[in-house]
């Protein structure tokens, strides 16, 4: 029997004589002494939090590999810096279980950010880890060569997931592979080049990605990605058209709707956007055009109702297909729908999904009609990794999970529940301009005040995230601004947690405002 717990300041603290005795590894170094209550503890009582967080039964492994210094000096020497750590002093972290991350001393974090919305259906999910470890036991790796059982079973059971025609699978290892894939069929099939993608979006850090992700911070000072084009980005808060019934979500933008009964203003001004693209940037046939159904890295940004599906209509009249990106969006997150796509009432020609569907293991899809596939047959293309046995097992895990954990209606759920408490938080702090998402993809957009929608500055965003992490919530930052909080935790957060994390955030805008207020 695990020994049990005991709690500090709403932060777990973990006694160290309690700890279960760990096998000696050889290449392990030796194991660091436990900080009692520790700085968090006193940071925490600090903000006055009310309640303490949710209890955990999970009991960590001791950390034993090198000390916090000597890996901060291994990042700076031997890491590339283009993979930069969040948060002034970066966490070391050690261990995860379901929506709980600990470090390497211990303190234990609820995770709103998924590793990147990656974390489907929790860290190291018992299901999804003994999946794995038995494939690892029979079968690691023959490359798609040759067949075993995995890859077709899991390919039969993805597919039964979509609707017809889209039924055939091409397995990859990361989101911005099955995306330049997707483009590279697009081109293939219509025998067309220039693609189409929305202002703020992400898909991807390849050569060939770089094309259509549109945020500036993404990009070198080199050539890539080329016939890609941009169109406005139909944002109803900050875009320059949007009223309070323009999306699907719980909760509304601020902004008035003068818009008669059934119709919308907001949404007739971006296609007429759209359209003017089509008149000025591109030939008069294209290859595609790409959306994600809920931007992501931009900060979960909805489009007004019926956009998509109209613009879908445009893009077919000029000879393109329709690409729906649900790295961030899939396997059941928006709670609604399994796929965001049915959120807008379309069905696309081309889907491509990454992250959550291998709960953090490295794998990814392309899902197409059998035609725009077959375009790929005529000549060798090859994936060396793609269906390994071990990710096949993995994906297919995580399907399981989903149903069996109830997970989709979990987000719709807990996810509106935190949706309607955070915008309780819009109605009371002057500097949260937009609260809005559906289930468990949530983004806070945070302005200098809500008259004119003027981003936050990002270091003052950067510095609330920092006081979250502080009272043991992880939270992301995105947006061509960085202004945005992005809420996107495992999908098996309770509403107890949900709870923890508003009142976390709520502190942490307090303890901001407190510093403006001293600052003046």
């Amino acid at each position: 029997m695990l020994p049990k717990m005991r709690h500090g300041g709403g932060i777990l603290v973990l006694a160290p004589f309690l700890r279960p005795r760990t096998p000696f590894h050889p290449r392990r170094k030796v194991g660091l002494p436990r900080r009692e209550p520790c700085e968090q503890q006193e940071k925490n009582m600090s903000f006055h939090l009310q309640s303490k967080m949710p209890a955990c039964d999970f009991l960590p492994d001791k950390y034993e590999s090198y000390p916090y210094e000597h890996m901060v000096k291994i990042r700076k020497e031997n890491v590339s810096p283009s993979l930069y750590t969040s948060y002034k002093k970066p966490l070391l972290l050690h261990q995860g279980h379901m929506q709980w991350l600990f470090d390497c001393d211990g303190r234990r974090y609820l995770d709103l950010f998924s590793g990147i919305v990656t974390v489907s259906v929790g860290h190291c999910h018992p299901k999804v880890t003994a999946a794995a470890q038995k494939q690892l036991g029979r079968l690691w790796h023959t490359s798609n060569l040759f067949m075993h059982p995995g890859i077709q079973e899991y390919a039969e059971k993805l597919a039964s997931m979509f609707p017809d025609p889209l039924k055939v699978i091409y397995l990859t290892n990361s989101g911005s592979e099955a995306n330049d894939m997707a483009m590279y069929m697009a081109r293939l099939y219509t025998r067309n080049f220039d693609i189409i993608s929305l202002r703020g979006c992400y898909h991807g850090g390849s050569a060939y990605t770089l094309g259509p992700t549109s945020l500036s911070q993404y990009k070198h000072v080199i050539a890539s990605g080329t016939g890609c084009q941009t169109t406005m980005l139909p944002d109803v808060f900050r875009g320059p058209w949007g009223g309070s019934s323009c999306r699907d979500s719980p909760v509304q933008t601020i902004r008035k709707c003068n818009c008669s009964p059934g119709s919308c203003h907001a949404k007739d001004q971006y296609i007429e956007q759209l359209k003017d693209t089509f008149r000025t940037c591109v030939p008069k046939a294209i290859a595609g055009f790409i959306a994600e159904p809920i931007q992501g890295v931009n900060g979960a940004v909805q489009y007004p109702k019926g956009f998509l599906k109209e613009a879908f209509q445009l893009v077919r009249e000029k000879g393109g297909v329709c690409i729906v990106d649900e790295v961030q969006t899939g396997f059941g997150r928006t709670g609604s729908h399994y796929w965001g796509f049915e959120g807008h009432d379309v069905v696309p020609d081309i889907v491509t999904m990454a992250k959550g569907i291998g709960n953090g293991f490295p794998m990814a899809a392309v899902v197409t009609r059998k035609e725009i596939a077959n375009a790929l047959a005529r000549s060798t293309h090859f994936n060396t990794f793609g269906g390994n046995a071990v990710a096949c097992a993995v994906g297919s895990a995580v399907l399981d999970a989903i149903e069996k954990d109830g997970l989709q209606n979990n987000c719709v759920e807990v996810g509106t529940h935190m949706l309607l408490e955070f915008a309780k938080l819009r109605d009371k702090f002057e500097i949260v301009g937009d609260v809005r998402g559906k289930g468990l993809m949530i983004g806070i957009e945070m302005v200098e005040n809500k008259e004119t929608r003027q981003p936050l500055p990002a270091e003052e965003v950067a510095q609330i995230k920092e006081d979250c992490k502080d009272m043991g919530v992880i939270i992301g930052q995105g947006g061509v601004f960085l202004q945005t909080f992005r809420v996107k935790p495992p999908m098996c957060i309770t509403k107890a947690d949900a709870d923890f994390a508003v009142e976390v955030f709520h502190a942490a805008l307090s303890r901001h405002m407190e510093r403006k207020a001293a600052a003046k």
